[in-house]
């Protein structure tokens, strides 16, 4: 664009140049074909030619400066409202990686809420679920305090601490009356009653068992025991009952071979 101006410029200072020296020679040459008012006509009509011309050029220059102005303005105002775009644009990005930062934070605390809530709830499940459980030779179902409580009935039992032990069996067969432990208990809850000289304790709770269970892996071994509360509580009749029904009921097994010394004995 300032080249255009330029060399529309020097053809204007030109065509100006030229007629000026075209209304300088023609005086003197109108001067020597025609009389004085012939050459001054003529001048004046030569300068209000050269006026025209030059107001049509000032015109004509002053219309390419305003063109050139507004074109430059409007390359102004398009540069400043494509730097505006931009920085809105940087501004709006710089706030979409703020929320993706933002929703990346947030999605990963809730993972880990998640996982903290799984990690509970499978936490709580292994405290209510229901165990497999395997004991003296019986499978059953039985929950996980169940367990745990049969398991520090007989640690107490293991430490000679009869009495307390006893107790903690007695309580368990009043929470769990219905627990496959029942036979196991039955059985160490009369062995330490018959520990802790409480015969008579001992007496019901094995006879409990023979009664319930006759079919259990303890029971030979229970009667066994009934009969040595007898003997302790003087009852050689009841003893001696006690140990013939365990020959007669379970022969093979080796709570029957003790009765039998035992047995000869009393007689």
């Amino acid at each position: 664009m300032n080249s255009l101006r330029s060399k529309m410029a020097l053809k204007i200072r030109i065509l100006s140049l030229a007629s000026l020296a075209a209304a300088a020679l023609l005086p003197l040459q109108a001067h020597a074909l025609f009389g004085d008012d012939e050459a001054r006509k003529a001048i004046i009509e030569l300068r209000q030619k050269v006026d025209v011309n030059r107001q049509a050029t000032d015109s004509s220059l002053k219309a390419l400066e305003a063109a050139t102005q507004e074109s430059n303005a409007a390359s102004r105002r398009s540069m400043l409202e494509l730097s505006n775009q931009i920085e809105q644009l940087r501004a709006e990005l710089a706030n979409l990686r703020g929320l993706n930062e933002q929703l990346a934070r947030e999605v990963s605390e809730l993972q880990r809420q998640q996982k903290d809530v799984q990690v509970g709830l499978d936490e709580r499940l292994r405290l209510v679920e229901p165990l497999r459980i395997t004991h003296d030779g019986v499978t059953f179902s039985a929950a996980p305090a169940e367990k745990r409580e049969f398991d520090a009935a007989m640690e107490v039992l293991r430490r000679s601490e009869f009495e307390a032990a006893a107790t903690a069996y007695a309580a368990f067969l009043k929470r769990y009356p219905d627990s496959g432990y029942t036979p196991a208990v039955l059985y160490w809850l009369g062995n330490a009653q018959y520990a802790g000289r409480a015969y008579k304790g001992a007496i019901e709770s094995h006879r409990r068992l023979v009664t319930q269970f006759p079919t259990h892996m303890r029971t030979p071994e229970a009667m066994l025991a009934l009969a040595n509360s007898q003997i302790e509580l003087k009852d050689t009749r009841a003893a001696r009952r006690t140990l013939e029904d365990l020959i007669k009921a379970h022969p093979q097994s080796e709570a029957a071979a003790a009765g039998r010394e035992r047995l000869a004995r009393l007689r």
